[in-house]
């Protein structure tokens, strides 16, 4: 039953990327309890994560987001099974702590082509089907280091400040389809990638929270908290709504 009874995504079909940990479990797990059935695009298995949504609602489905051939068929998987597509949340992301001068092409190529290549391939292949059915919603995760710039992060804020540039054009372009486009932007978030970013630094995990913590409320974010602007995103309560930035953050930014 879902946590917001006034929203209900019944009879929707909503196909999540990274959705078998952090911001896109959290995602996967509060659009289902609003009535969603999930397709669940990852590299990483989500055994538990099915079990929890219950399997005659959720399917995992093994996606490499940074290649068109998988990602093509994947999604025509996700549609013949499924019946329609109508909802896509791209929350596939990774992070390289390092300025300009020490990231290497590699390390550059990688962020892009997850964060930015990535949200651009599942929405190319997934578009034709929500046209079919009708339009649809697609929210794309951000960041708040994709409105403004952090340190040792310069792939990462590139690539973020790109999504968001990228959603406002996607919003222009099929608005006539009956397809709203938004992203979220969240600030730092309680999930296995901050955890990384302290590593990446050389920190201790407690010293990063403290850090991390020093917005207006104190604290740093629950994928939750993402999860919850992301089902408002995509129900008909932001039915107006589209080519929009809804910061997640705590004041981070304010």
């Amino acid at each position: 039953m879902s946590s917001y009874p006034q929203i209900s995504l019944s009879g929707k079909v909503a196909l999540i990327t990274g959705g078998s940990s952090g911001i896109g479990r959290a995602i996967a797990l509060k659009l289902s309890q609003a009535g969603a059935k999930i397709a669940i695009l990852d590299i990483k298995e989500c055994e538990s994560l099915l079990n929890e949504i219950g399997r005659d609602k959720a399917r995992f489905y093994r996606c490499d987001v940074t290649s068109a051939d998988e990602v093509r068929e994947v999604v025509r998987s996700v549609y013949e099974e499924f019946g329609r597509i109508d909802i896509v949340v791209n929350a596939a992301g990774v992070i390289v702590r390092k300025d300009a001068v020490e990231t290497s092409e590699e390390e550059w190529d990688k962020v892009l082509n997850v964060n930015l290549k990535g949200p651009f391939l599942v929405s190319k292949y997934s578009i034709p089907y929500m046209i079919r059915g009708g339009g649809g919603s697609i929210v794309n995760v951000a960041s708040g280091w994709g409105l403004k710039g952090g340190p040792k992060a310069v792939a990462y804020c590139a690539s973020k400040g790109g999504l968001i540039n990228m959603t406002r054009a996607m919003a222009i372009d099929h608005g006539k389809d009956g397809i709203r486009v938004n992203c979220v932007a969240p600030g730092d978030v309680d999930t296995p990638m901050l955890r990384s970013e302290a590593e990446q630094l050389g920190m201790k995990w407690e010293d990063f929270l403290r850090e991390a913590a020093n917005r207006p409320l104190a604290r740093i974010g629950k994928p939750e908290d993402i999860a919850n602007a992301v089902l408002f995103l995509v129900s008909d309560m932001a039915s107006w709504i589209t080519g929009a930035t809804l910061v997640v953050d705590g004041g981070g930014t304010a």
